[in-house]
């Protein structure tokens, strides 16, 4: 498995801070989003890249194992292979509900498929999730004790599109395909139980369950506080230097805003009502906040530079 340098595909240096990394992400996820490029393959991998990149760099735990492990693999590398291969027991976590061990089934609906996040990601911070024993026991046929079956734990990356409108989602697994409902407002972190779903029980004891960690990927446009989403409205100079209306691009569709006169960049308007919305409460959605973002001309003609002398001249610079 190569290793996959997350810094170099961002384009940051490893002191980068936060912030640095979220603007390269937000300009790289402008250029390379799948809406910008359809059925272009090239461009889609970029964008997982990406994706997956600011995913580690910008969560402080996930970063540090990484650095962490870098440094390991450097010193490995230089080595070779001669102290009998590099040690993944140092990363790789093992365990039950709470952690990974390898599972044989076929999981890669969990993770989109080819569409999901790479061998390299899944096996650092768990992506190819697996059974854990959950050790409760009932007594079974003949006077015998059953156990529960194994539980199993994975998870299910959507884009913040879909945590938006709910959607549904087949995955497979010990052989079977199963439908799941994704409600809309789930949130990046929450967790959903089949119950059922997991590992046969033994000596008739009842099925394990299915947990499924729910990933939501960081979007280019839209930053998600609670139920509230933020975003940045490109306005021009002169509609806000003369009032009108502007089209924005919500998760819902297009809206028209009104552009009072004067107004000034950073200004921030609020639409109730168009933010998420609240998980299984039909009706209750957050706010959307939309920050203006004033666009200078560019490639200014003689006739207009001279206009823009004469409104300086008036008004005394």
């Amino acid at each position: 498995m190569d290793y996959k340098d997350y810094y170099k595909i961002l384009g940051v240096e490893k002191t980068a801070s936060k912030e640095d990394i979220k603007k390269q992400y937000r300009k790289l996820a402008r250029k390379f989003h799948p809406d910008v490029n359809p059925n272009n393959k090239e461009a889609e991998e970029k964008f997982k890249d990406i994706s997956e990149a600011y995913d580690v760099l910008s969560d402080d735990e996930k970063r540090k194992k990484y650095d962490a492990f870098g440094a390991d693999w450097n010193r490995y590398q230089q080595a070779g292979d001669a102290q009998g291969g590099f040690d993944w027991s140092k990363y790789a976590q093992q365990g039950g509900r709470g952690g990974y061990t390898q599972y044989e089934g076929n999981m890669e609906d969990f993770f989109g498929g080819a569409g999901g996040f790479s061998d390299f990601f899944s096996t650092l911070f768990g992506g190819a999730a697996g059974p854990g024993a959950s050790g409760q026991r009932t007594r079974g046929r003949a006077g015998g004790m059953s156990f529960k079956g194994q539980d199993y734990n994975a998870e299910l990356h959507l884009t913040l599109q879909e945590a938006f409108e709910g959607t549904k989602k087949t995955v497979g697994i010990d052989g079977k395909n199963l439908r799941i409902t994704i409600h809309p407002g789930v949130e990046d972190g929450q967790t959903i139980r089949l119950k059922g779903s997991g590992a046969p029980g033994i000596q008739g004891g009842e099925n394990g369950d299915l947990y499924i960690t729910l990933r939501i990927h960081p979007d280019p446009v839209y930053t998600r506080k609670g139920n509230d989403l933020f975003m940045d409205a490109p306005i021009s100079l002169y509609k806000a230097m003369l009032g009108g209306e502007a089209v924005i691009e919500t998760l819902s569709g297009q809206v028209k805003i009104k552009i009072k006169p004067e107004t000034k960049n950073g200004t921030t308007l609020r639409l109730k009502g168009k933010g998420f919305p609240a998980y299984r409460q039909q009706g209750i959605a957050g706010d959307l906040y939309i920050k203006i973002n004033l666009q200078i001309p560019e490639n200014l003609t003689d006739k207009e530079k001279e206009l823009f002398r004469q409104l300086a001249s008036l008004r005394g610079e």
